[in-house]
């Protein structure tokens, strides 16, 4: 296999009620990523595209076509990819693997999402079609709930008292509120106290106002490259060095392993085995929290802690810039923003800012990174890992 860069990006600011159509945002970010690569339209063989909910947002089906079409990419092939929340990462894996294997030399990757135009009852009604249609929904099941119950188990299993987790799924929230309001891109650019958490409204119990992402605008493209076309043009490549893909049915049908998602911890290692490193060698993460608890879920079966030991961590600081492994320095999910199809490709923008030492101006620098993880999970348990190094 051939090795893979990813060269220029572009990422819009994450926002409630963009004026533009989903269309528009792709090409405005798919423009940045392709010209700050030293690279022209005419250049790329080839569009991945992450999307999932245009059809119902703006009764656009096809976008990927009319995207690259207006961006000038003529006549290219343009697929889009749909895997809930992970998305974005899977048109990622899936560009990486075309160039890997020799057939395309440099391809554009983007994704976007307009979810504020659905509402919040619709909004979270599509949400909610990423779960399993036949048992789940008709039970009262929204991925709230569901990540409620998830913290309930969480709690239960590894014998921790309610208030306490709850306690610290508060302080998940509360550093990435401290570093999404340094960054300029992030939706939700403010500080929260861990009193802010515990008093605001509940959503699904345990589950409070603070301890959920927002619905999101927004979008993000990088380009990604054979070494032999990065050398000559670009002089900040990062190197995709490990990928991985696991998925699992209805949340129901993982009773056995749960409050653990066994798909996340098969992929991660899939990821871990290509780039030939373990967790401990990961300098920063950027990993899916679209509820405060599934931070806690995440960070233990990527390796990064022992089970039922992640909040403690948080509490102790090990997860902010300076401390063991820095975790969604971005601001995450939970406050730079969760636009769905774009989400992944944040993810991926945010870990290269890191490696290229760009965040510096920001406050917002992890000293010396030089690998690093993105975790991405889609639905009841769709699982997308890259591992990304300079």
């Amino acid at each position: 296999m051939r090795k893979v860069a990813v060269l220029g990006m572009g990422h819009s600011e994450f926002c409630f009620n963009s004026p533009l159509t989903v269309v528009e945002m792709l090409a405005q970010v798919s423009l940045d990523a392709i010209t700050s690569s030293n690279l022209t339209t005419k250049d790329i063989q080839a569009a991945f595209i992450g999307n999932c909910l245009t059809i119902m947002s703006e009764g656009q089906a096809t976008i990927q076509q009319f995207a690259v079409n207006d961006m000038g990419c003529l006549n290219i092939p343009a697929l889009r990819y749909e895997g809930a929340c992970a998305s974005g990462t899977i048109a990622v894996r899936e560009a990486f693997l075309h160039v890997a294997a020799g057939h395309y030399d440099v391809v554009l990757v983007a994704g976007a999402e307009k979810v504020t135009a659905l509402g919040t009852p619709l909004a979270t009604r599509c949400f909610s079609m990423a779960g399993d249609s036949r048992y789940e929904f008709p039970s009262g099941y929204t991925f709230p709930a569901a990540f409620a119950l998830l913290a309930h188990l969480y709690a239960s299993h590894y014998n921790i008292p309610l208030p306490k987790l709850k306690e610290q799924m508060a302080h998940v929230s509360v550093q990435s509120h401290h570093y999404a309001s340094k960054n300029p891109l992030a939706q939700l650019r403010f500080e929260i106290t861990v009193e802010d958490v515990l008093n605001s409204f509940m959503v699904s119990t345990p589950l409070q106002l603070h301890d959920c992402c927002p619905f999101t605008d927004g979008a993000a493209a990088v380009v990604l490259a054979t070494e032999e076309v990065a050398k000559k043009i670009y002089d900040k490549p990062c190197w995709i060095t490990g990928v991985g893909l696991a998925t699992s049915g209805k949340l129901s049908s993982q009773y056995r392993w749960l409050p653990r998602i066994r798909a996340r911890e098969i992929s991660v290692q899939q990821a871990y085995k290509m780039a030939g490193i373990g967790p401990e060698d990961v300098d920063v993460c950027e990993l899916h929290d679209c509820f405060s608890i599934a931070s806690l879920i995440a960070a233990e079966s990527l390796g990064f802690f022992e089970f039922g030991t992640a909040g403690e961590a948080w509490m102790k600081g090990e997860t902010r810039i300076e401390g063991k492994i820095p975790i969604n320095i971005s601001g995450g999910l939970k406050a730079k923003g969760h636009p769905v199809g774009a989400t992944g490709i944040s993810q991926l923008y945010h870990i290269c800012k890191q490696l290229r030492n760009e965040m510096v101006d920001y406050g917002l620098q992890v000293e010396g990174a030089r690998t690093g993880l993105v975790d991405t999970l889609g639905g009841d348990g769709c699982l997308c890992h890259l591992v990304v190094q300079v």
